[in-house]
């Protein structure tokens, strides 16, 4: 995989965007185990509240899914895989980025909390967008000229 292919895969699981509009994958395999994914994902969230004897489930399904994506981001990062596969991992880690958001806004999260979370989320995305804008990093401001 060439290198500006390798950044072009990580700025792509990167965006905050990247979920939007992507369902949650069918069947993945998840350290070395092949789960119905999305099948979990919807038996969990149907449920007002998640039971007790549920919530460890969920939360190991939810340490396993992260572990995944690790995983699988490490594998693009070194670069050793040729582009296409890298598309199928990134593949991957967008569907499990989505089912892991559904999963954590489970126990009700209230609305105002969501748009409070939203909210901050506009603000960090358009502050990133006026730095990248104005011509600074996190450096300060970039000099130009003589």
């Amino acid at each position: 995989m060439q290198e500006y292919e390798r950044k072009q895969l990580l700025e792509r699981i990167g965006r905050e965007s990247a979920t939007v509009g992507v369902d949650i994958p069918e069947r993945i395999e998840v350290q070395g185990t092949e789960v119905d994914l999305r099948e979990f994902v919807f038996e969990i969230k149907r449920r007002e509240t998640v039971p007790a004897g549920e919530r460890e489930r969920v939360e190991r399904a939810k340490r396993n899914l992260r572990r995944e994506r690790l995983e699988r981001k490490e594998q693009i990062e070194a670069g050793e895989v040729p582009f296409e596969e890298g598309e199928v991992l990134a593949d991957g880690i967008i569907g499990i980025d989505r089912a892991l958001e559904a999963l954590e806004n489970l126990d009700g999260a209230s609305v105002e909390a969501e748009a409070e979370r939203q909210a901050t989320a506009d603000k960090k995305r358009w502050m990133n967008f006026l730095k990248q804008a104005l011509g600074n990093d996190d450096d300060g401001p970039q000099v130009r000229g003589p």
